[in-house]
């Protein structure tokens, strides 16, 4: 009961700032920010390569196939009918064939693919409440994930990749107070939506270019990014157009957790989305953000004058963690004589930072030219798999003539595994005398290309290759214990959206 009253009193106060916002008044201290395009993770576009399409769900995607359809474009005037009322929806398809050409687990190809609902009302437009809107999406996975069983590592080799489900993922309102400056967001959310957001990884197929695989795999049942939500309070200040702060409080494990009994995927724990869980210790993340040069007009010298942004957070977990090495008498867990018991480490953290940044831009074109970023993430070595984390890409959009909506990116990622986990491999060796890996990192690297073919149609080559799958781990299909050999992947996507 102690651990549920958390949420519960912020969903509280938070139901009462929103109950009053319809009755706030501005201060005159507080100026509204001019309007400007919107980045992926709701801040301002400082990337000029982010993409046309993207499955992560922090993308901003505008583009659709509505104008190409003609009579069919709005079928009984539904759109239309709904949109007078302030309520809009979407429907995004991707569709993916994914092959490992050697190394990992096994080699194969697989078919997946995704269909997401999404839904949003301005409440103001609707019933009259003032700066309020709803949002819910919905999400219809199926196929076989490549990384699962074919390849085995830690970086998933798709944005998509889930078990099979039909699943609810965000459902919330948000309050908008002070002009806008203000925004109070509560109901199930999910954290990769808007926080630890680079808008120039959101072009990458590899899902560790949104939610990175050092949260993905350090935090309870994955934390609460794709493909779970938890219930969840969000708030984000916006002083101005180039500053934004923003501290989200959330249920700490989403499916749960994974008791005797229980089966042991967090995907199953939670099938459809709609656990609502509120009694786990929570989950709290802070990030501030700074977007630079926004005002800034083409002046023929690169990146000193191009908009970029800088973002620093941080996440703390207050459950308790096991070591992965020590028990707690202060044995090795592999020696024979241990208690079997993991020594107990109250709560866990960690820290990133982010840039951001627009490199070139065409003469005389603001949505053409090249952008970077660079992801640096740290977490304690003593109770987690993966310690160190960085990723880094560049993307260039509109780089042949006549295609100046393609974008074409090269990005790569390096996660080190801790030195817990290398000292638990160590260990067993001694303890057992039978050879085995090593665990020590993964890295990846991945070069994409994706090219607009109408209004939301979108089809993007893609190769990946892995190095050490599962930071050198062990394969499960190989009787003798060899490790995972690295990994080339090749695939296409298509993505529709209308």
């Amino acid at each position: 009961m102690r651990r549920l009253s958390w949420l519960t009193a912020l969903l509280a106060s938070a139901a009462l700032g929103s109950g009053a916002a319809a009755q706030s008044v501005a201060t005159p201290a507080m100026q509204p920010s001019p309007t400007l395009p919107e980045g992926a993770g709701g801040d301002p576009q400082t990337s000029v390569a982010q993409p046309e399409t993207s499955s992560k769900p922090s993308a901003n995607v505008t583009t659709s196939i509505q104008g190409l359809l003609g009579p069919a474009a709005d079928p009984g005037g539904i759109r239309s009918f709904l949109a007078k009322r302030g309520i809009e929806y979407s429907l995004t398809y991707v569709g993916e064939v994914l092959g490992n050409l050697s190394g990992g687990i096994k080699r194969g190809a697989i078919y997946e693919g995704r269909l997401d609902l999404q839904v949003d009302a301005d409440l103001e437009t609707l019933a009259g409440w003032k700066g309020a809107a709803f949002h819910t999406n919905f999400y219809q996975i199926h196929g076989t994930g490549l990384s699962r069983y074919y390849v085995g590592n830690l970086d998933v080799v798709s944005g998509i990749e889930a078990l099979p489900s039909s699943r609810l993922y965000e459902l919330w309102i948000e309050q908008k107070l002070f002009d806008d400056q203000l925004g109070l967001k509560v109901g199930q959310i999910a954290a990769d939506t808007e926080f630890l957001v680079s808008q120039t990884a959101t072009l990458f197929v590899n899902s560790t270019y949104g939610w990175p695989d050092i949260t993905g795999v350090n935090l309870p049942s994955g934390g609460p990014a794709y493909p779970l939500a938890t219930p969840a309070v969000r708030a984000k200040y916006t002083p101005n157009k180039n500053f934004s702060l923003q501290v989200g409080l959330f249920d700490g494990d989403p499916a749960g957790p994974a008791r005797p009994g229980l089966d042991p995927d967090p995907q199953r724990r939670n099938r459809y989305g709609t656990n609502f869980r509120l009694g786990d210790p929570p989950l709290l993340i802070a990030e501030a953000a700074y977007a630079y040069n926004l005002d800034s007009r083409h002046r023929g010298r690169p990146v000193i004058d191009e908009p970029g942004t800088v973002t620093l957070g941080g996440w703390y977990h207050f459950g308790r963690f096991n070591s992965p090495r020590f028990d707690d008498s202060g044995r090795p867990l592999a020696d024979p004589s241990t208690t079997g018991i993991a020594r107990r480490f109250r709560g866990n953290d960690g820290i990133y930072g982010i840039i951001d940044q627009t490199l070139f831009r065409e003469p005389d074109k603001n949505d053409e030219g090249a952008s970077a970023f660079v992801r640096v993430s740290g977490s304690p070595g003593d109770r987690n798999l993966v310690d160190f984390y960085v990723d880094a890409g560049i993307a260039y959009k509109g780089l042949l003539p006549g295609r100046s909506d393609d974008t074409v990116g090269l990005s790569m990622s390096y996660s080190r595994i801790s030195q817990s986990i290398r000292g638990l491999d160590l260990d067993t060796i001694l303890a057992t005398g039978v050879a085995r890996p090593v665990r020590a990192f993964e890295a990846q690297l991945e070069l994409t290309y994706q090219a607009l073919i109408a209004p939301g149609i979108t089809v993007q080559p893609d190769f990946q290759y892995v190095f050490h799958p599962g930071g050198n781990g062990v394969n499960p299909r190989s009787p003798t214990g060899e490790r995972l050999r690295n990994a080339a992947i090749l695939g296409i996507r298509s993505t529709i959206r209308y």
